[in-house]
């Protein structure tokens, strides 16, 4: 009896402890939902379709964003507005790995597609107005992919009903900007987009701005110092928007108004940040990098890269254990079919010259890292022309004077002591002049050696010598 007594008594005393853990789990999963759900009243959000030839370039570009944001701390939910033919493995990677809120949007028609100022690489764009559906929270920050965020910006959800900055001294741009959702606005605006609302470029950028037609009027944005948020529509201060063209003019950063917390690459779409080839023509490309390399690393591109330097390497080193060449081919004792002949050879040889130095350009993944992107286009560059050199038998110096001359301009535009923009500018076009006569005197020797290889005994029959008989017209 005493042992049963004391079993019941352990057994009580047990459950006793595990109800007060399981009350404690409970609260504590009860404050954790608390914490969150005052942590994200409000968003930063961007917008993801495909339908273009750079989805993936503009998909990496995102998740580099969302990921750059999540260290600096933001205390607001990562909201991606995708199409509902958004790739599912980007979707699960964005939520499983990224930590965002996906959501799934059918692509908004457009109305503007058919004028004769459209870029179609902007078909889809209105998709942005979805952010104004997004009532779930207070303020949503709205960001393209190509912003690239210095410092927390959170203050950002104090701002009003509508705020943006003007870039463009009489357009505001919609790269960045900060509105309240609402489900009258964007009823009203997808109306308007129904009666044809003015668009000036058929984009979101034309209609967003006519809706707001007055915001050059309205007052700067100052954050209240008490937290408190503002009513009303206000112009962003230029720090929240830095464009990079600003910084090239100077190669520093000279914005005197707003906490300089955001840069944007507005210009031309081959020039991305995320592009290799982007630096050092624009030099803060590394900036974004090094974000990527700090954030989501290049894992989905190095098995590429890897294999196409030991590809590269088996080409050079192919080209240096044999020589081919076209001894082994007789034409006609016919001067016009030797000339003939003559001129197609030499417009293939320049031609595989030139292959040789663009088809690298296309076959790198865009979005590598710049130190890797050059060595491994200079690699295959290299190969490529070794090629052509051994099978037309050509010199090789000057066919890789372009290499050379590619090299020395990047070290031109790299060189990191220059006192503003327009002194690299004028440096690069100094050294573009000078390289411009060597890179002539390089064409001339190549077609010169092109020449001497056609007419040499082991490649052609020399003019001089007698036609072989009619019979013997063929390969061997």
């Amino acid at each position: 009896m005493g042992y049963a007594k004391r079993q019941r008594e352990h057994n009580n005393a047990a459950g006793f402890i595990m109800k007060r853990w399981l009350l404690v789990l409970l609260l504590l999963c009860f404050s954790n939902q608390v914490v969150e759900a005052e942590q994200h009243k409000n968003a930063y959000a961007t917008m993801m379709y495909v339908g273009t030839p750079r989805d993936y370039e503009f998909y990496i570009a995102i998740r580099v964003l969302f990921k750059s944001l999540a260290l600096l701390n933001v205390e607001a939910d990562l909201v991606v507005i995708a199409s509902l033919d958004v790739p599912l493995r980007w979707i699960r990677a964005l939520e499983k790995e990224d930590g965002v809120k996906v959501v799934r949007v059918e692509n908004m028609d457009n109305p503007y597609k058919h004028q004769d100022n459209f870029d179609k690489r902007f078909k889809l764009s209105l998709n942005k107005l979805y952010a104004w559906s997004l009532v779930d929270y207070d303020r949503v920050v709205m960001l393209d992919a190509d912003n690239l965020f210095i410092q927390n910006t959170d203050e950002l959800f104090q701002c009003g009903q509508f705020c943006a900055v003007f870039i463009n001294p009489c357009v505001f741009h919609t790269g960045l900007f900060v509105l309240q959702p609402s489900t009258t606005v964007f009823k009203d605006m997808v109306h308007e987009l129904q009666n044809g609302r003015e668009n000036p470029d058929g984009a979101d950028q034309g209609f967003i701005a006519s809706y707001f037609p007055d915001l050059l009027d309205k007052p700067l944005f100052h954050p209240p110092p008490n937290g408190t948020k503002l009513d009303g529509t206000y112009r962003l201060p230029l720090g929240y928007q830095m464009d990079a063209s600003y910084y090239y003019l100077k190669l520093y950063w000279s914005v005197p108004c707003g906490p300089n917390s955001v840069i944007t690459f507005p210009g031309a779409p081959w020039l991305k940040p995320w592009y290799w080839w982007a630096w050092p023509v624009l030099p803060l490309g590394l900036q974004w990098h090094e974000k990527r390399r700090q954030t989501l690393g290049y894992g989905t591109e190095m098995a590429v890269i890897f294999i196409q330097s030991a590809i590269y390497l088996g080409i050079i080193a192919m080209t240096r254990l044999a020589r081919p060449s076209l001894s082994k081919l007789c034409y006609r004792r016919s001067d016009k079919s030797i000339t003939l002949v003559q001129n197609i050879l030499k417009l293939v040889a320049l031609w595989s010259i030139l292959a040789a130095y663009i088809t690298p350009f296309f076959i790198i993944p865009p979005t590598i890292h710049p130190m890797l992107g050059w060595p491994l286009y200079f690699l295959g560059s290299l190969a490529l022309c070794l090629v052509a050199i051994n099978a037309f038998l050509l010199p090789m110096f000057p066919v890789l004077m372009p290499w050379f001359g590619i090299i020395g301009v990047l070290i031109v535009m790299a060189f990191p002591w220059y006192s503003d923009g327009v002194v690299r500018a004028l440096c690069v076009f100094g050294y573009a002049f000078c390289a411009a006569p060597v890179l002539w005197t390089s064409i001339t020797r190549i077609m010169a050696g092109l020449q001497v290889s056609l007419e040499r005994e082991g490649f052609m029959p020399r003019l001089g010598e007698s036609s072989p008989p009619s019979w013997f017209n063929k390969l061997y």
